[in-house]
């Protein structure tokens, strides 16, 4: 399969049980695909289901119906379908997440934290901390954080170590929640750049950018969202 993800005729409700089982629709017949160095933007109001979407492709949130399709090392893997075990090891080598919150870990430094998903994978830690260290750098990260815990850090400066630690590895599909949202300008524009080499690299990207400047420096093209919403949503 040349492109690195495709998905295919894909639904998703949730059930409120503090309402009685009532059963709400979020996305129905979902279908598109992401080329190798493409990056597609999901566009849309606020709430018309653009994070569930992104949720449903990592495996975060179960589908109702559909395929997700991932090539992973040469093989097609369905996400909806795909053993938990799969799953781990299809995000560990193959598709890659960086979403609005970084998940702090208690007294691991942010260096650590960033170069962790390399480790995972077993390129040496030496190795590991050094290309750590670079995308660190290059976000602006002062030095004399990267030994802290990211914990007490400002929002903006956790979220440039969540963009360091997805961005480290080589994955081929890569999902972006809103990763500029507590960035300014300075850094905003090192996200783009990033961006531009994961494309250059042939990286295939979906991603959530609800800063206009961001999304058209970015954007490949823009899925429109409200063609999947079965409900109507207030813009």
């Amino acid at each position: 399969m040349a492109t690195p993800l495709i998905v295919s005729d894909v639904a998703k409700s949730f059930i409120m049980h503090l309402r009685g089982g009532l059963m709400l629709p979020v996305v129905s017949n979902v279908s598109f695909s992401v080329s190798a160095g493409e990056c597609v933007v999901l566009g849309g109001p606020s709430g018309v289901g653009k994070s569930s979407i992104l949720k449903m492709l990592y495996g975060n949130y179960a589908v109702d119906s559909g395929q997700i399709l991932i090539n992973h090392e040469g093989q097609i893997v369905d996400i909806a379908s795909a053993d938990p075990r799969i799953v781990l090891e299809v995000r560990r080598k193959s598709l890659g997440y960086v979403s609005q919150f970084l998940r702090t870990v208690p007294r691991v430094s942010a260096l650590d934290v960033v170069a962790d998903p390399l480790l995972a994978r077993g390129v040496p830690q030496t190795e590991a901390r050094e290309r750590a260290s670079e995308l660190l750098h290059q976000l602006n990260l002062p030095q004399d954080l990267w030994q802290l815990p990211p914990a007490t850090f400002s929002g903006g400066e956790q979220q440039r170590v969540n963009i360091a630690r997805g961005f480290i590895t080589d994955h081929k599909v890569l999902l972006l929640d809103e990763p500029t949202a507590s960035l300014d300008a300075t850094n905003r524009a090192v996200v783009v750049e990033m961006i531009r080499q994961k494309k250059e690299a042939g990286v295939a990207m979906l991603g959530i950018f609800h800063d206009e400047e961001v999304r058209e420096a970015v954007a490949d093209r823009i899925l429109d969202v409200t063609q999947f919403s079965p409900r109507k949503v207030a813009a």
